[in-house]
């Protein structure tokens, strides 16, 4: 078996273990693979077209790690009652996952939630997205925040810690907010019910961002995380999969007549093309460079994606 090995420069250690495709690939040992072909398709994104070889050479060691922190986790929590001589409420393992919009997140959120709840200590595995989070159009359009959306100010901060924080408290029964992609708002009428799980997944732009002013002592959403994922690619790459999402969404979500966007739908190609690296340049690069891409080095682990959304490096904090 090739050994992961250790990148560090003499001067200056670096925290991470950084393993090439093939290493990693390695780790996976005899993780089986249990998802279908049929099953992936419904899994992946709208630009993404993953095969069982990447879950298979990427996904299935990044399960079976995890799978080792759940087991972990839930043996320190006996320990801590063996010690109390109590039974507490079932705590769930929480999972972030951040990166840009357009990086694949969502669709590394998906599989990972179809693969960890096929290993059998922990069944339940529930996934919520921080866009339920989003303030609602009409206080965004009040505070003039429409073109800010996705940015920090967006959302409202508390009440997703709020649920994190229930929910990690072994609450029976937590609500969160939906958001629909093709109102682009919350559904005020709409809630999403987590019933203790034994791992949460909270998935979002935002989810590792602290606060700026150093002697900040708010809490946070990350605070309640136990594990944590950034999914990264070069920006270049990441508006170019942007912009194909776009031209898609154009022949597709965007001609439902109940689309926010339904004003796209009948854009020719060159006009799309212009439309999307617009909104890019004015809103998601700028909100990747100034408030994600910094909460990078906060991760535990990094997925690296190539131009083909392939992942090709994959970096795990040092414990």
């Amino acid at each position: 078996m090739r050994r992961a090995t250790l990148v560090a420069h003499r001067d200056h250690p670096s925290p991470w273990v950084e393993l090439e495709r093939a290493a990693w690939a390695q780790l996976r040992s005899s993780t089986p693979l249990t998802l279908s072909a049929h099953e992936l398709e419904r899994l992946q994104g709208v630009t993404e077209q993953i095969s069982l070889d990447e879950v298979a050479e990427i996904y299935l060691p990044l399960s079976r790690l995890l799978n080792l922190y759940v087991a972990a986790t839930q043996q320190l929590h006996e320990a801590t009652e063996t010690f109390l001589r109590s039974r507490t409420a079932k705590v769930p393992f929480v999972i972030g996952v951040a990166g840009s919009v357009a990086v694949g997140k969502s669709t590394t959120s998906r599989l990972l939630q179809a693969l960890l709840s096929r290993w059998p200590d922990h069944p339940e595995v529930a996934l919520v997205t921080t866009d339920g989070f989003l303030l609602p159009n009409a206080e965004l359009e009040r505070r003039g925040l429409m073109d800010r959306k996705g940015f920090p100010e967006s959302f409202d901060t508390a009440a997703l810690v709020r649920f994190v924080a229930a929910v990690k408290a072994g609450e029976q029964e937590v609500a969160a907010p939906v958001y629909s992609h093709l109102a682009y708002d919350v559904l005020p009428d709409e809630q999403v019910i987590v019933r203790q799980p034994d791992v949460l997944i909270v998935e979002g732009i935002n989810v590792l961002q602290t606060g700026t002013a150093p002697d900040e002592r708010r809490t946070f959403v990350s605070d309640f995380f136990d594990f944590s994922i950034y999914v990264d690619a070069l920006e270049s790459d990441i508006e170019q999969w942007y912009v194909e999402r776009f031209h898609r969404l154009r022949s597709t979500a965007f001609q439902d007549p109940r689309s926010y966007f339904r004003r796209y739908g009948d854009l020719d190609d060159e006009e799309a093309e212009t439309v999307a690296r617009d909104i890019w340049a004015r809103i998601n690069g700028v909100n990747l460079r100034q408030n994600v891409l910094p909460t990078r080095s906060r991760a535990d682990l990094i997925l690296h994606k190539a131009a083909d959304h392939s992942v090709q490096q994959v970096h795990l904090r040092k414990l």
